[in-house]
């Protein structure tokens, strides 16, 4: 792929952002359809509903909610936190309510940022019932005292829990899993950046001749991931690498929380294109908080399954507030961040086991045609290295990421060196990964 059609793809991935921007998403509700829908523009979603109370693991899929029109009137008559004008006025999940109430009741429901005092927080109740609104903190010091009206247009019954899959065949049944989060209403690095991203990558690979087959999973936050858990336990156990995708449209620089294992192939193979590709990333080891990594993560599944991001879960100030919007997220951002999944992506597709069917002493090169790629002084040096790298480690025991990380080189110049060796029949494949 060029980089100027990787530079439409950043520019495409925002505009779709700004298109999902105005929905008010939640973990069920017309929100999360709407959104699905419009992804289904772009590539051919299956849509599931799971109704209301349907048991999944510890877990009940939650009643419906959706909402049509919030609002506080002041004792001047004066319309505030209008969900019309910013859905992040609600909170989300708020039960209906018409009544009017003082400002000393008011406050119990009324949520600020005291540290960004012009910003809105996004606050959630959806497991107790609740209502309320959130306001900046500067509009809360202006309240005056008197009799406020308050008005929540909402409904709280039983309905279904929405989610979008895709599923690509490859070559062979193991996957590689995606899953972003589409139940943030208007915030736009957490998580429209990811839901983006993880459209525009399963258009992508669509075209593409794959080795693994690939999974592609919008889903609400926790429950959504539970849910899919629990009504496919089977499929699940094909998933030999996965990424939970979410703020990947800042500038932040890079963040890798690995997976449970710690050590798993998808974990090598992040790392070792951040350690190529980007400086200053951070690696973070697996903890059992924060997005869906942590149900894949669950020990009853244990699944190699990281969350590749830049700024990471709460650690950027815009994190669930107003803030988080148009502004903050770029299309080069996004671009930089498609590039780094496609690395990743290409390093688990090519990534093999081999055996050197020479292994005493180093082959002769020269009379195989391999020493005129590796004598001349204009840089290849490094193609020599890894040519007598994979030589030496082609064993069984190691993989062509493993020969990478211990060697030092790039997975690229390995890759190369093997399909060198391999066209001199100096290699043989290991069918199955590494030989016990």
């Amino acid at each position: 792929m060029t980089s100027r059609k990787l530079d439409v793809i950043g520019e495409r991935m925002y505009e779709l952002i700004s298109d999902l921007y105005p929905i008010c998403r939640s973990i069920t509700g017309n929100g999360v359809r709407n959104t699905l829908e419009r992804l289904r523009q772009q590539i051919p979603l299956t849509v599931h509903e799971v109704p209301s109370g349907t048991p999944v693991f510890d877990w009940t899929v939650p009643r419906e909610w959706n909402i049509k029109d919030a609002y506080v009137i002041t004792p001047m008559g004066e319309k505030i936190a209008e969900f019309k004008k910013h859905n992040l006025h609600v909170l989300n999940y708020s039960v209906p309510v018409h009544k009017k109430v003082s400002l000393g009741e008011l406050k119990r429901h009324l949520f600020t940022l005291p540290e960004h005092p012009d910003w809105i927080p996004y606050r959630t109740s959806y497991y107790k019932e609740n209502w309320g609104f959130c306001i900046s903190h500067n509009q809360l010091q202006s309240l005056p005292e008197g009799e406020y009206e308050v008005f929540i247009d909402t409904s709280l019954e039983p309905g279904r829990l929405s989610y979008g899959e895709l599923f690509i065949q490859g070559e062979t049944r193991e996957e590689v899993l995606f899953s972003c989060h589409v139940c943030h209403p208007s915030l736009c690095n957490d998580n429209l950046s990811g839901i983006a991203l993880t459209t525009y990558l399963a258009d992508y690979l669509a075209s593409l001749q794959l080795r693994y087959s690939y999974r592609f999973l919008f889903i609400p936050g926790t429950i959504g991931s539970i849910t899919w858990l629990a009504l496919n336990e089977e499929k699940a156990s094909n998933i030999e690498h996965g990424f939970v995708v979410t703020c990947v449209g800042d500038g932040g620089p890079f963040s890798y929380k690995k997976s449970r294992r710690g050590n798993a192939e998808i974990d090598r193979a992040v790392l070792h294109v951040l350690r190529h590709s980007h400086e200053g990333f951070r690696e973070i080891d697996f903890y059992p908080y924060g997005y869906d990594e942590r149900q894949y993560c669950s020990p009853g599944f244990n699944l190699a399954v990281g969350s590749l991001s830049r700024s990471s879960h709460g650690q950027f100030p815009e994190y669930h507030t107003s803030a988080d919007n148009l502004d903050l997220v770029k299309p080069q951002y996004l671009q930089e961040s498609f590039e780094t999944f496609i690395d990743v992506i290409d390093v688990i597709e090519n990534n093999r086991t081999y055996i050197n069917l020479n292994p005493k002493c180093e082959p002769q090169l020269g009379k195989r045609g391999l020493y005129s790629n590796v004598g001349a002084p204009s840089g290849s040096k490094v193609k020599e290295m890894a040519l007598l790298w994979v030589l030496n480690l082609s064993d069984g025991q190691h993989d062509l990421l493993a020969i990478a990380e211990r060697s030092g080189e790039r997975f690229y110049d390995i890759l190369n060196a093997a399909q060198a060796l391999l066209g001199c029949e100096l290699l043989k494949e290991v069918n199955g990964g590494p030989i016990a």
